[in-house]
């Protein structure tokens, strides 16, 4: 299994991104973190297009609602990417979209083949998790309902051991603070994590677990 997460897209490592997934070539985009912004779904694929192009990417867009009750043809189409690229937005609404189509189920089976490569940044690094609670002070959970018709979930994908908080420290991407201040709540009350600055990474490859971090004062 190869993942490469991140609070913001490369963070402040890509050659070690470009080390995991190989040389560039084609690269699926899967925007739905971004289903419950219609106004700006075009705007924020166009953000994610652009740097993959710069690296010398050709990315595809891929959209989850497109495939619900198509589990078998949305493997078959992920088959043909050596890459998988996750944007952030809501994770509570990309895990919805995810659970809708099966993608949850079909990306656990090619990433145990090591048929592609994971990269997923704010929404889709959190999506992995075990769960997600917390995450409602940064993300809201009642998105879902209206963009996917369904409620929202609780669980993560549970192919890491603890849950990412993104955009600690990063004015930026979390001007109110609320992700900074979840990863102090989560290191105050002793929960494992990961707090990621933009700058930050995590790299899973096979086994090997590394968290590229500015900073490690949590547990």
């Amino acid at each position: 299994m190869r993942l490469f997460l991140s609070s913001y897209r490369f963070g402040a490592h890509y050659d070690r991104f470009a080390a995991l997934v190989g040389d560039p070539g084609p690269v699926v985009i899967i925007p739905n973190a971004c289903d419950a912004w219609p106004a700006a779904w075009a705007g924020a694929v166009a953000s994610d297009r652009v740097p993959l192009r710069r690296a010398g990417f050709q990315p595809e867009i891929l959209d989850l609602r497109e495939y619900l009750g198509r589990t078998v043809e949305l493997e078959k189409t992920l088959r043909r990417y050596p890459l998988i690229w996750v944007r952030g937005g809501n994770t509570f609404v990309l895990r919805a979209q995810f659970a809708r189509s099966g993608a949850d189920l079909v990306l656990r089976d090619l990433l145990a083949e090591d048929a592609l490569a994971y990269a997923g940044y704010s929404a889709g690094a959190c999506l992995l998790a075990p769960d997600l609670h917390g995450l409602e002070s940064a993300d809201d959970p009642a998105e879902v309902l209206p963009a996917c018709g369904i409620e929202p979930r609780w669980d993560g994908l549970g192919l890491i051991d603890r849950p990412i908080v993104p955009h600690v420290d990063s004015p930026d991407t979390d001007p109110d603070g609320v992700c900074t201040a979840l990863a102090a709540r989560f290191r105050a009350d002793h929960i494992p994590h990961w707090a990621l600055t933009d700058d930050d990474a995590v790299i899973v490859d096979g086994e090997n677990v590394e968290a590229l971090l500015r900073h490690d004062d949590g547990p």
